[in-house]
C-alpha cells in the first residue's frame, strides 16, 4: 500500500516573517496566486507549539485593555513536518484581489490628444477561463493581479468598484469589459486611466491618489482575511460616518504594519518554578482545582510530571498556579525592568560558569577611557545568553504605530484585528547574544542643560509636530533628545561593528533605554536561525571603545554633507519630519535592526557635524 500524500502547499514563508512582515491580514505574492493571510482561526493548531513570557503576557492584557486575569496564550505559527500520514500544518490564505489585468501584448490605444497609450483588458476572476485564464479572440492570455485596491486607516481592506470609479458615480445596468491604459515609463499614477469600452468614459487613477480624496467612497469594513461574512462597521475617528477608502499599492511599503511587543526574558527568582509550570500547563495543570489535586496529580507518578517538577514544593508550584489564574501583574514598564536587571548585573569572575538559563550577563571592568569618552560611558555589560520574544497584537495600515520609549504600544491606538475572537496571538521565541552600553545619568542631565541642546531639541520637536499633525497622531509624544541622541549612536554602532563581529548588519538589533531608570543602548542578535549564538557580539564589547570611537568618527561626515547636516526636520518640502541630520548615507540602516523604521535620527545630536551646531553629546576635548 501507498503512504498517504498530503495536499500540495502553495509557498512557505519563515517563522519568524509570520509575525511582522507577513501577518494576517498581509497581501503576499505567492508563486502562481496573489494572496490575503488568513486570521489566526485559518491557522492549523497542529504544528504549532505554546510560548511562555509572563512579562509580555502582562502587557498584552493591558493593550488589549482585558481585565487583569484574563490569559491570552500564545503560540507559534505551526511548521509543517516530512511526516506524510501526519495531518497537514500551516496557514490559509485567500486570493485577493479578485481582478486581474490580461497580458495582452501589442495592443494601443491613443487618447483624444493623439498620445499613444499600452492597454490591457482589466477582468474579474469570474470572467477568467477556469480561474486562470483569459480569452482573447480564442486564444488563453495569462493574467496577473491587478496592482491597486483599497483600504481605509482601520485596517479594512476590498477590491475598487473599477465600474463605479471609471463612470464616476453609478455605472450603467450593462457592465462592459474594462481596459487599463498606461503612458509613460516612470509608472506614474498620473499616466495610468481605467477606461470603459461601451460608454468610452475615462478616469485616471492619480484621482483616487490625491490628499483627502473621495472617489473611492465610504470603507465598508471589508475584512476577508477573517473569511466570508466579516465585515464589520467602519467609523471615522472623527465621527460616526465610515472612513473614506484610500488607494493602496500592493506592493506599498505603507500596505500593512505589524504592530508587535518584545521583551526580554530576566531571571527571577522562581524561574526553576516558573519553567516547569510552562511545560505542563496545557496538558497537565491548567486543569489542577486545588492543591489536593495537585498532590493527586504527582502522586499518579507520571514520566513527564515526574521528570518536570521533580523536588520542587507543592507549596511553590500551587502558588504559580493560582498567579497565573490570578492574571499576569505587570509593575514595572517593559524597558524599565529590562534596564534594572542590566545595570545590576554582577562583574565578571576568573571562573565564571555559564548557568542553563535563558539570561546571563556579566559586567566587564572598563580600563581608563579616552577623554571623549571618559565621563560619559558608564558601564559596558557582556549579554552572554538572552532570550526574546515577540507577539503580535494586531496591524495597520497606511501609518505605523510603535511602542513608545518605555516599550509599550500607545493606548486608544485603531488596530486591525488578527482574528474574529482573540483567544490566542503570534509570537516567536529568538535566542542569541548581545552588548549593553550604560550611560552616565549626570553627564545626560548636563549635556541636556546646554542652550544649543535646547536649540536644536526645539527644531526637532517642530519637526515631530509637523508629521503628528500631518497624520493626526495626536495623542503621540516627543520621545525626548536623549533618545533621539542613544537611538543615532545605535545605528552607528551597528554600521561600525557589523563588518568585524561575524553578523550581517540586519542580524543586530537595538534596543534603546532612555528614561527614569537609567539611560543604555542594547545591541543584540536573537534569530530562530544560525545567527544566534556566534559570540561575536561579545567580543565585540570587550573592545568596545575602539567600535564606540569608529562610530563616532563615522557620524561626524556624511557622503551627502552640507545638505544632510543641514536639513530642516519641520521643512514641509522635503517632509523628513522626523530626521535631524540622518539620511541613506549615515544613519539609516536596515530596517530589521531597527526598532523606530529608521525614525528619530539626528547625528548631530552624537558628534559634531560640518554644520557645527553644538548640540553634540561626545565633545571633543
Amino acid at each position: 500500500m501507498s503512504k498517504p500524500r498530503k495536499a500540495p502547499i502553495s509557498g512557505q514563508i519563515r517563522r519568524s516573517q509570520m509575525i511582522t512582515t507577513f501577518g494576517p491580514g498581509a497581501m503576499v505574492d505567492l508563486p502562481l496566486h496573489a494572496v490575503l493571510i488568513g486570521g489566526l482561526e485559518h491557522w492549523t493548531e497542529h504544528g504549532r507549539k505554546p510560548v511562555h513570557e509572563k512579562r509580555l503576557e502582562a502587557s498584552i492584557v493591558k493593550q488589549l485593555e482585558l481585565p487583569p486575569e484574563t490569559r491570552v496564550p500564545m503560540y507559534t505559527p505551526p511548521v509543517d513536518d516530512e511526516d506524510p500520514a501526519s495531518p497537514r500544518a500551516g496557514v490559509t490564505s485567500f486570493v485577493f484581489p479578485a481582478w486581474f489585468v490580461a497580458q495582452l501584448e501589442g495592443q494601443i490605444f491613443h487618447d483624444l490628444a493623439g498620445k499613444p497609450y499600452r492597454t490591457r483588458p482589466l477582468v474579474h476572476w469570474r470572467g477568467l477561463d477556469g480561474g486562470s485564464y483569459y480569452l482573447h479572440d480564442g486564444k488563453k492570455v495569462p493574467v496577473v493581479p491587478v496592482r491597486f485596491v483599497q483600504a481605509c486607516r482601520n485596517g479594512h481592506i476590498s477590491d475598487i468598484d473599477w465600474h463605479r470609479f471609471v463612470h464616476a458615480g453609478e455605472p450603467p445596468a450593462a457592465r462592459a469589459r474594462l481596459w487599463i491604459d498606461e503612458g509613460g515609463t516612470g509608472g506614474d499614477l498620473g499616466d495610468i486611466y481605467i477606461r470603459c469600452e461601451a460608454t468610452g468614459a475615462r478616469r485616471p487613477l492619480g484621482e483616487a491618489k490625491l490628499p483627502d480624496s473621495r472617489v473611492l467612497g465610504r470603507c465598508r469594513g471589508d475584512r476577508p482575511w477573517l473569511g466570508r461574512n466579516a465585515s464589520e462597521p467602519c467609523r471615522a475617528e472623527d465621527g460616526d460616518e465610515p472612513e473614506w477608502s484610500r488607494l493602496l499599492v500592493r506592493s506599498a511599503s505603507n500596505a500593512y504594519f505589524a504592530q508587535v511587543l518584545r521583551v526580554i526574558s530576566l531571571p527571577e527568582a522562581d524561574e526553576a518554578v516558573r519553567k516547569a509550570v510552562d511545560t505542563l500547563w496545557d496538558d497537565e495543570l491548567a486543569y489542577v482545582d486545588d492543591l489536593d489535586d495537585l498532590i493527586k496529580l504527582r502522586r499518579k507518578n507520571k514520566p513527564k510530571v515526574t521528570r518536570q517538577l521533580g523536588a520542587l514544593k507543592d507549596a511553590d508550584i500551587w502558588n504559580e498556579i493560582e498567579r497565573r489564574r490570578r492574571g499576569f501583574e505587570q509593575d514595572k514598564k517593559i524597558k524599565v525592568a529590562e534596564i534594572e536587571t542590566l545595570l545590576a548585573c554582577p562583574p565578571e569572575a576568573a571562573h565564571d560558569e555559564e548557568p542553563d538559563d535563558d539570561f546571563h550577563a556579566r559586567t566587564r571592568t572598563l580600563p581608563e577611557l579616552t577623554p571623549i569618552l571618559a565621563g560619559r560611558l558608564e558601564r559596558v555589560v557582556l549579554v552572554h545568553k538572552l532570550r526574546e520574544v515577540v507577539a503580535q497584537i494586531g496591524f495597520t495600515r497606511f501609518e505605523a504605530v510603535m511602542p513608545d520609549i518605555d516599550g509599550e504600544l500607545n493606548l486608544g491606538v485603531r488596530r486591525a484585528a488578527l482574528s474574529r475572537d482573540q483567544s490566542w496571538l503570534p509570537a516567536v521565541e529568538n535566542r542569541g547574544e548581545g552588548v549593553f552600553l550604560g550611560f552616565d545619568d549626570d553627564a545626560i542631565a548636563a549635556w541636556l542643560r546646554r542652550e544649543r541642546v535646547k536649540d536644536r531639541g526645539r527644531q526637532l520637536a517642530h519637526g515631530f509636530d509637523a508629521w503628528k499633525d500631518a497624520r493626526r497622531l495626536d495623542k503621540l509624544v516627543f520621545p525626548g533628545l536623549p533618545y533621539i541622541m542613544l537611538h543615532s549612536l545605535a545605528h552607528l554602532l551597528v554600521q561600525a561593528v557589523a563588518l568585524e563581529c561575524g553578523y550581517a548588519a540586519t542580524a543586530i538589533s537595538e534596543r534603546i533605554y532612555a528614561g527614569a531608570a537609567g539611560h543604555g543602548i542594547l545591541l543584540y542578535t536573537g534569530t530562530p536561525g544560525s545567527e544566534g549564538t556566534l559570540g561575536g557580539l561579545v567580543a565585540v564589547g570587550r573592545r568596545i571603545e575602539h567600535y564606540l570611537r569608529l562610530a563616532l568618527e563615522l557620524g561626524r561626515l556624511c557622503s551627502n554633507d552640507p545638505i544632510c547636516a543641514q536639513h530642516e526636520p519641520h521643512d514641509r518640502h522635503e517632509e523628513r519630519f522626523l530626521h535631524g541630520a540622518a539620511c541613506h548615507g549615515c544613519l539609516l540602516i536596515g530596517e530589521p535592526s531597527c526598532e523606530r523604521r529608521n525614525e528619530l535620527l539626528d547625528r548631530a545630536l552624537v558628534v559634531s557635524t560640518v554644520d557645527a551646531l553644538g548640540a553634540e553629546f561626545f565633545v571633543d576635548p
